[in-house]
């Protein structure tokens, strides 16, 4: 399948959306971090989507601070 890239994309700064508009305040990239103790450098790769790699730790942190599940979380495009 030549020219058809295939990768998984974090949905963080949508889930941030979302939450701040709940909570009815804004939500920090490094609120998050610190909330799922994951290091801030991490996490804004994880945001912007910069082919970062990441542990089961910390998708289940984000999930609970989110309260969403993995797909929520991750996705993966073609």
């Amino acid at each position: 399948m030549v020219g058809c890239i295939k990768m998984i994309v974090y949905n963080l700064k949508e889930l941030i959306a979302v939450k701040s508009l709940k909570e009815g305040r804004k939500i920090t990239l490094d609120e998050v971090a610190n909330a799922a103790g994951v290091n801030k450098a991490a996490m804004s790769k994880m945001a912007n989507n910069n082919n970062y790699s990441t542990t089961t730790r910390t998708l289940d942190a984000l999930c609970a601070y989110f309260d969403c599940k993995i797909e929520e979380i991750i996705i993966y495009k073609k």
